[in-house]
């Protein structure tokens, strides 16, 4: 099950250059993505209602001010709002409203050098968003590193793996981050949050060796919210980092993986290309280990789910059920997670 009424991280800004297009597959549906000259960003089913065609391999092009894109097989164009503009093959006393004929249009939203696209549960209704789009205010400035990965999953394993509190000492083994030999009980208190749930603001644990380079006494909140956002934020003093990870769906068996970093301190722009080193080891790791779990996956086992080291995957699961019944039901968001402190060793 992919979750509808959502929104999804597209691409960032720079992604995107104005008077260009790009294509992308979000929960199984194809989305071109374009930008006018003007710098305002739209988008729409990546499908020509006439004949099929990928509208991405057509043309962004210039009309009266406004960016429209001209099909590759029949030159029919399409308006920000997904409304053909042209026919070319038309002729004078032909009963055709080319207005009348849509491509399907999605929401879009720019902020903070992320493109967002909303995914609602029937496009042809043309319903505007039930939620508003993700925005982290603790975010300084624009990002200063973005990591791009795909794993060969379900969303569902990769939120699962993102969220998984044990697995660090096994699968992450780097001399500045945890080792098996030095694991430690971890007692944390967690909290519901919008569409998700936190753990509260602590102090990082003694084998979490990287933290150390931050400086001070840094403290830090973990914060999961549907459909698969999850954001470390760090305070030092007044300083901030902010590490935001975005999965977004291609279909049911690939995700995309986005990680972006913020930050305001300086030593963290100064060993930039370590810390990116070190991000992009981690991220291989964990791809490695779903590609290895797919090969248990495909026989349909019977999954183990423990107290309390799974209780966040139990969390996303029980999460996931209650806003599906909510959109199919159009009644309330009931967020089901409660207060709770949980312990485990890592």
């Amino acid at each position: 099950m992919l979750l509808s009424n959502l929104w999804y991280l597209a691409c960032t800004s720079r992604d995107l250059p104005r008077g260009k297009m790009k294509r992308q597959e979000i929960c199984g549906a194809p989305v071109v993505l374009a930008r006018g000259s003007d710098g305002h960003v739209f988008a729409m089913r990546d499908i020509c209602p006439h004949r099929a065609a990928p509208l991405s391999a057509g043309r962004l092009i210039e009309d009266g001010g406004e960016a429209r894109i001209e099909c590759p097989y029949h030159g029919w164009t399409f308006g920000p709002d997904s409304a053909c503009r042209e026919i070319p093959s038309c002729v004078e006393g032909q009963n055709i409203e080319p207005g009348r004929i849509k491509a399907g249009h999605y929401p879009v939203h720019e902020h903070q050098g992320l493109i967002w696209v909303y995914v609602p549960e029937n496009l042809r209704q043309g319903a505007g968003p039930v939620v508003p789009p993700p925005q982290f205010d603790m975010a300084p400035g624009l990002p200063k590193l973005v990591l791009h990965d795909s794993f060969a999953c379900h969303i569902d394993h990769a939120v699962v793996g993102l969220m998984d509190p044990a697995h660090g000492p096994y699968v992450h083994q780097q001399w500045w981050w945890r080792s098996r030999k030095q694991q430690l009980v971890k007692e944390k208190a967690f909290g519901p949050r919008e569409r998700g749930f936190a753990m509260e603001p602590h102090s990082p644990s003694k084998n979490s060796r990287a933290y150390a380079i931050l400086g001070g006494k840094p403290v830090t909140e973990i914060t999961f919210q549907l459909p698969g956002l999850r954001w470390e934020h760090i305070r030092v003093g007044d300083k901030t980092v902010l590490a935001l990870t975005c999965l977004t769906p291609v279909h049911d068996q690939q995700t995309d993986i986005t990680q972006i970093f913020y930050w305001d301190l300086p030593i963290l722009s100064a060993i930039k290309p370590l810390l990116a080193k070190g991000a992009r080891a981690f991220l291989a790791q964990d791809g490695e280990m779903v590609n290895l779990q797919q090969l248990g996956l495909k026989h349909d086992p019977n999954l183990i789910w423990i107290d309390d080291a799974d209780t966040q995957a139990k969390w996303y699961h029980q999460l996931k059920k209650a806003w599906a019944a909510s959109v199919a039901n159009q009644t309330p968001f009931e967020n089901p997670v409660k207060p709770a402190t949980l312990r485990w060793r890592s």
